[in-house]
């Protein structure tokens, strides 16, 4: 069974794993920062050497204005010294975890960008945006002024030690014997600050996701008017926050003075013992006045051990974060050797498959069978049948069985997941849009595209009249999401989108659903057109756009109910007929 300590030894051990890559690529500026360091402090502990010089020299009486002044300049310019190598110092290691920030920073977008569906259902935007800016900043701090104070602590305790015990063993001695509290202190308090800091770590992860949540929904909560209830809950995250900071400051209040009241029982100790020695003359006045400059620098070690403490038990926790983030691997992985997709005909089969959402029991896709070649294929279905978790897995977007599903014959799971991804143009069914303009999202996914060929898709799919009718036309900025345009809108830009990637299989998921019936059926028809010699899978609740469809396929309760062109469905089947007859009824009516 692990004890507390050996935890905290793995704990650093994985923390240590993490930034030895980058502790290697900055080594030779780190290195520098901490000979600027060390110098620094070999210095300043040779300034009380020579203040004991000036000292016993006054004390006996073999002092002069020139060798006085010669001790002044001495320390002015050991003082300069000091001056200079601190800027260095800090440039260099405070340079550092800034580097250090950012590659990590860098390492978790890269990261995150590879993950799947799959993981963001289970980890939330706000805590990753946490995980980017709170975690990360302890960890730079960590890095940076706690490795400081950390070497500091280090350099400046030995060597003063060494010269206190050079001038008189015994009274180091007396000076260190509140030391052993301290320790046993720290180690006592470092286990709760690790719980009570990750804690403090998860609840703001926590608030960061609710007030995510709240901004992006701002128009819902105010339709629904549940501003009140939602400053409710927003208040009680933020008191549970505040609580879990208040029980964190108490350890960190515990720690500090404690650091500091041990250090002054070392100095009441030193002038009781050292003032006797000095009075008896075991030691030179110009000793004890050194020893008690050599124990006001060994006073920061003392008081900053606590500090030191906190700060890397905060790195480590928030690495340990970090690091679980990084080590998420994405369900959807590439094969060891994946085949090379040869030119893509754009024929897709799916033979027999079963597919249930991670953390669910019921298949959410049963035996389903179906092929899709060039031409238009229609899906319609109940809500719940199954439609847009199809779309889904054509779109190569969760992992599926070997042997369900084939790219012009060859199994998917054979080919590098990017590979599919690139042959499929596939458009939700809810749309993302950018807060930039217009002509930027419809050019995503070729950022190289000209002006006409922008427009051009933008006819193709309805929305070019309307745009041009703004007025920054294409450069018009559509706000947070699209908040600034229709859902209509959003739609048919979104479909432009994908049109202009010329890819050789388009996917659309319900995606006209906010348009009325005759664009839709506009739309469609003009797809036939534009997309001649390609595969085009269109899921619409509604019939009548799919009417030219090569083949229609409906989904109940996730199988494959019937098949057939819209013709053959409206004698054969009464599900389709009953929908059709029931949307043209309503077309007459608004017609009318």
């Amino acid at each position: 069974m692990l004890t507390d300590s050996d935890r905290g030894r793995h704990r650093l051990r994985r923390a240590l794993g993490l930034l030895s890559p980058f502790f290697r690529r900055y080594g030779l500026r780190l290195t520098a920062g901490c000979l600027a360091l060390i110098t620094v402090d070999f210095i300043q502990l040779w300034i009380p050497r020579i203040i004991k010089s000036a000292v016993d020299s006054l004390q006996e009486g073999s002092a002069s204005s020139e060798s006085l002044l010669h001790h002044g300049g001495l320390i002015l310019l050991l003082s300069i010294a000091v001056a200079a190598l601190r800027f260095l110092w800090r440039y260099f290691i405070l340079g550092f975890s800034r580097y250090l920030e950012r590659d990590i920073r860098n390492s978790m977008v890269s990261h995150v960008i590879t993950l799947d569906r799959t993981f963001f259902q289970k980890r939330p935007a706000g805590e990753i945006m946490a995980l980017s800016s709170n975690d990360l900043a302890s960890v730079q701090l960590a890095c940076g002024m706690g490795l400081v104070a950390f070497t500091d602590a280090v350099v400046m305790t030995v060597a003063a030690l060494a010269f206190m015990a050079y001038i008189h063993p015994g009274l180091t001695a007396i000076a260190m014997a509140p030391m052993p509290v301290l320790a046993v202190l720290t180690r006592f308090l470092a286990a709760r600050l690790h719980h009570r800091f990750r804690r403090v770590q998860e609840l703001f992860s926590h608030l960061t996701e609710f007030t995510r949540n709240c901004l992006a929904s701002l128009r819902l909560i105010k339709a629904y008017t549940q501003e009140r209830v939602q400053l409710e809950r927003f208040d009680r995250l933020g008191r549970a926050y505040i609580r879990n900071n208040l029980k964190l400051a108490a350890i960190q209040g515990t720690l500090f003075p404690m650091s500091g009241f041990i250090g002054n029982m070392s100095l009441l100790l030193v002038l009781f013992f050292g003032g006797r020695l000095t009075i008896r003359e075991t030691i030179t006045a110009g000793d004890f006045v050194a020893f008690i400059n050599y124990l006001f620098m060994l006073t920061w070690p003392m008081m900053a051990l606590g500090w030191v403490a906190n700060l890397f038990q905060r790195g480590v926790t928030s690495l340990e974060r970090i690091r679980d983030l990084l080590e998420e691997r994405p369900a959807l992985r590439d094969p060891l050797h994946p085949v090379t997709l040869p030119v893509v005909r754009g024929q897709l089969r799916i033979r027999n498959l079963t597919f249930t959402y991670p953390g669910t029991r019921e298949p959410a896709l049963n035996e389903v069978s179906l092929e899709a070649g060039r031409g238009l294929l229609g899906i319609v279905g109940r809500t719940g049948s199954g439609k847009s978790t199809l779309c889904r897995l054509l779109a190569r977007l969760y992992p599926i069985p070997d042997g369900t599903y084939y790219v012009d014959g060859i199994d998917v799971n054979r080919l590098s997941v990017d590979a599919v991804r690139r042959q499929i143009a596939y458009v939700p069914q809810n749309v993302i849009l950018f807060s930039e303009s217009i002509a930027q999202n419809i050019a995503l996914g070729r950022p190289e595209a000209s002006r006409e060929e922008i427009e051009s898709v933008a006819r193709a799919a309805a929305i070019h009249e309307e745009i041009m009718a703004m007025e920054e036309g294409y450069d018009t900025r559509v706000g947070e999401r699209g908040v600034r345009l229709s859902g209509g809108q959003r739609q048919r830009i979104a479909l432009a989108r994908a049109l202009l990637t010329r890819r050789p299989i388009l996917i659309i998921d319900d995606g006209l659903s906010a348009v009325d019936m005759e664009t839709e059926y506009a739309i469609v028809h003009s797809l036939r057109s534009y997309l001649e010699g390609r595969t085009c899978i269109i899921v619409s609740h509604r019939v009548a756009p799919l009417s030219d469809a090569d083949e229609i396929v409906i989904l109940e309760a996730g199988r494959v109910a019937a098949r057939g062109t819209h013709r053959r469905l409206l004698e054969t089947n009464g599900f389709y007929a009953a929908i059709a007859r029931h949307q043209a009824a309503r077309r007459t009516a608004d017609g009318a």
